[in-house]
C-alpha cells in the first residue's frame, strides 16, 4: 500500500491560501489609495504602511516629477511623518492648485515667476504651485518643513529686496497673525515683491472696514480686485481673495493729510449711520438715562474686523482713577477682538498719580489736553452739599492762567498744572494704520478739544469716540435746579455730538 501524503497536500494548501491573501489585501490596498484618495501608488512600497509612504497628487506636467521628488519620504521633524499623507494636506492641495490656475488665466501668475508663499507651515500651497508647473516656488514659516519650506528669521527673511514675482498668503493666517507678525510679513511682502509683481490673500474678513484697512497697510500696492470665493473646509467656509498689485516708483507715494483738514472715508461713513440713535431731548433724570444708554450702544468691534492694524491704543482723556473707566469698562466690556491694547491715561488731578506707578500696561501721562502748550489752572469745583474730601474729589476742570484775581470768587481747590497740545501729540503718537478708541471726560473743555481736533485733522486719526458732554445739568440732590458747573446747554451738547456725525466721526454719549 502506498504512504498517505496527506498531511504535507494540507499544508501546502494552507500555504497558498496564505499567499492568496495577502497579494488580495495589497491588491484592496491599492484600490483604495488610487481610486478613493486620488493617489499614485509607490510600488517600493506596496501602498500597504502610509507613513512610509509619500503620495503625489494624481495629474500630469511639467511640474509631475518635481512635484513627486519634493515629497520624498521626507519628516516634519520629531512630531511625525510629512502631512503629504494626510486627507486634509491632500484637500488643500487640490483647492490651491484650482485657485493658482485661475490665477494663471487672469495673469497674475505664470510658469516662469518666481514665487514665494508666506506662513505656510506645511507647504500645500508650494506644492500645488509645482504641480502645475510652476517649479520656482518656495514658502517660509517660522519653523521649515522642507524641501517645500523654509525657516524665517525672527528680525526678516533671507531673501533680496524685489526678488519674487508673485508672492501668496492662504488661509487665514494673516487675520491671527500677532501685531508684531503682521507688521513684519507686510514690511517684508512689500520689500521682496518685484515692481508690477502681484501679491494675493486670503482672509475671512470681508467689511468694508476691514478691506481698507488691510490696503492701507500695503501702501506700495494698489487693489487689483477683490471677490468671495468659497473655501475647502468648515473652518473657512467663504474666503475675500484680494490681488495687489505693487506700484512702479513713480506710483509710490506717501498720503499727506492737510495741516487743517482731513476727508473721514466713505467705509467709516457707514458705520455712523449703523451706530445708536443719540437721545435728542433732554433727560429729566441724566445720571440714569445716559447710564442706562450704554446697553444701546453699537460698538464698533461688533460691526467690522479689526484685525488689520498695526497697533491697538486706547487714549483715556481725563482718566481719573484706574478704575474709574479703564479698569471697570474698557478693560472689561470694551470687545477688544482678542487685541492689545497700548493704553494712554491723560490726567490733570495729582491725587491720582500714585495709583497709576503700580498699574502695568499703562502709560501715564499727568497733564492737561489742551488746545497748546501753556500753563493752566486746574480748578477742582465740588458739588453743592459735599465736603472736601482726599478720596471724594469733585470734578476738576482747567483754565487759563490770568493775571488778575478775577477767580477769587472761586470756592474751591486751584493748582497750577502744565497743559499740552493734545491734537498734535496724538498726530505724532499714532497713525492712519492704528486702530485708536478715545473716551474723553474733561469738565467742560471738550468745547475747546473737539474744534482743535478737527482743525488739525487729528480727529481722522480716531476711529471711536466716546464722548461725555458737560451742560447745565438738572441736579440729583436738588430737584429743579440746575447745576452751576456748566454754562452750556442740553441742546449745544447735542450739536456737537450731531456735527461729529455729520462729518463721518464714530461719536458715542457717554456719562
Amino acid at each position: 500500500m502506498e504512504p498517505t501524503i496527506g498531511k504535507p497536500n494540507f499544508l501546502s494548501n494552507i500555504l497558498v491560501k496564505v499567499l492568496l491573501f495577502g497579494v488580495l489585501i495589497i491588491i484592496v490596498r491599492f484600490a483604495y489609495i488610487v481610486t478613493i484618495t486620488g493617489e499614485s501608488c509607490n510600488l517600493g512600497g506596496f501602498c500597504f504602511l502610509p507613513e512610509n509612504f509619500s503620495f503625489v497628487i494624481a495629474g500630469t506636467g511639467a511640474g509631475f516629477s518635481t512635484a513627486n521628488r519634493a515629497v520624498e519620504s521626507t519628516s516634519a521633524g520629531p512630531s511625525g511623518p510629512y502631512l503629504s499623507t494626510s486627507k486634509d494636506w491632500i484637500k488643500a492641495v487640490h483647492f490651491y492648485s484650482d485657485i493658482f490656475h485661475d490665477l494663471v488665466s487672469d495673469g497674475y501668475l505664470s510658469a516662469i515667476s518666481k514665487t514665494l508663499c508666506v506662513e505656510t507651515p506645511y507647504g500645500e500651497e508650494v506644492f500645488a504651485l509645482k504641480e502645475i508647473g510652476i517649479l520656482d516656488s518656495i514658502g517660509i514659516y517660522k519653523k521649515a518643513s522642507k524641501p517645500l519650506v523654509i525657516s524665517s528669521k525672527e528680525n526678516g527673511w533671507p531673501f533680496d529686496e524685489n526678488s519674487f514675482d508673485f508672492i501668496f498668503s492662504g488661509g487665514d493666517r494673516l487675520d491671527k497673525a500677532s501685531q508684531r507678525q503682521l507688521d513684519l510679513t507686510v514690511s517684508e511682502i512689500q520689500r521682496t515683491l518685484k515692481p508690477e509683481g502681484f501679491f494675493v490673500a486670503h482672509v475671512i474678513a470681508k467689511d468694508k472696514y476691514s478691506l481698507n484697512s488691510f490696503l492701507d497697510l500695503f501702501n506700495s500696492c494698489k487693489l487689483i480686485k477683490s471677490l468671495d470665493i468659497e473655501g475647502y473646509n468648515s473652518s473657512m467656509p467663504f474666503i475675500r481673495e484680494i490681488v495687489l498689485q505693487k506700484k512702479v516708483g513713480s506710483e509710490i507715494h506717501t498720503h499727506v493729510t492737510s495741516e487743517n483738514t482731513c476727508s473721514i472715508p466713505g467705509y467709516k461713513r457707514d458705520l455712523v449711520r449703523n451706530a445708536e440713535s443719540l437721545i435728542m431731548e433732554e433727560p429729566l433724570k441724566p445720571w440714569i438715562t445716559l447710564k442706562r444708554n450704554i446697553k444701546n450702544i453699537k460698538y464698533l468691534p461688533a460691526m467690522a474686523d479689526i484685525s488689520f492694524k498695526s497697533r491697538y491704543v486706547y487714549v483715556d482723556v481725563g482718566a481719573r482713577s484706574y478704575g474709574s473707566s479703564i479698569g471697570s469698562w474698557f478693560k472689561k466690556q470694551y470687545p477688544k477682538q482678542n487685541r492689545t491694547f497700548d493704553v494712554y491715561a491723560i490726567e490733570a488731578d495729582k491725587a491720582f498719580y500714585e495709583e497709576y506707578r503700580v498699574k502695568k500696561g499703562v502709560k501715564l501721562l499727568p497733564y492737561a489736553a489742551w488746545v497748546r502748550n501753556e500753563t493752566l489752572r486746574f480748578e477742582i469745583n465740588h458739588d453743592p452739599g459735599k465736603k472736601v474730601k482726599d478720596k471724594a474729589r469733585g470734578m476738576g476742570r482747567i483754565q487759563p492762567v490770568k493775571s488778575d484775581s478775577s477767580s477769587g470768587s472761586f470756592n474751591g481747590e486751584v493748582d497750577e498744572i502744565e497743559g499740552f497740545d493734545f491734537a498734535e501729540w496724538l498726530k505724532s503718537t499714532v497713525t492712519e494704520k492704528d486702530f485708536v478708541v478715545m473716551k474723553m471726560d474733561v469738565e467742560g473743555t471738550e468745547f475747546d478739544l473737539i474744534p482743535r481736533l478737527l482743525e488739525t485733522g487729528a480727529i481722522c486719526l480716531i476711529d471711536e469716540i466716546f464722548l461725555e458732554c458737560h451742560y447745565s445739568r438738572w441736579q440729583r440732590c436738588c430737584p429743579g435746579q440746575r447745576s452751576l458747573k456748566y454754562e452750556k446747554t442740553y441742546g449745544q451738547c447735542l450739536d456737537l455730538f450731531t456735527s461729529l456725525r455729520d462729518r463721518g466721526v464714530l461719536v458715542h454719549q457717554w456719562w
